[in-house]
């Protein structure tokens, strides 16, 4: 269950940036309660997984995901590159959560 709750506040980081980039384009109360909600809500499912992850393990993995995700969003909704270099490197973060995941 851990890692379903570390997945989770990975999501919470990757809306939680999307909601910075919306908040900056247009300031609204909403869109700021949207982005305290992301990041709040991915902060209380990263505590629950590190209940049973190790604080490393589950803080790259969630950091690494919500990178790789944001880098995602950004490419399909905010016409972000997608040029080969990017796409290299955002492979190594996910080669690398994938490797804490097996290895750790």
């Amino acid at each position: 269950m851990a890692w379903i709750y570390l997945v989770i506040a990975s999501f919470g980081e990757i809306f939680g940036v999307m909601c910075i980039n919306l908040f900056i384009q247009k300031k609204t109360p909403l869109r700021l309660l949207f982005l305290v909600v992301s990041f709040a809500g991915g902060f209380v499912f990263l505590s629950l997984a590190m209940r049973s992850i190790p604080m490393g393990t589950a803080y790259a993995i969630w950091t690494g995901l919500g990178a790789a995700g944001a880098v995602l969003l950004g490419i399909m909704f905010f016409n972000e590159s997608a040029g080969w270099k990017r796409m290299l490197f955002l492979s190594c973060i996910v080669g690398g959560a994938v490797g804490l995941k097996v290895f750790g």
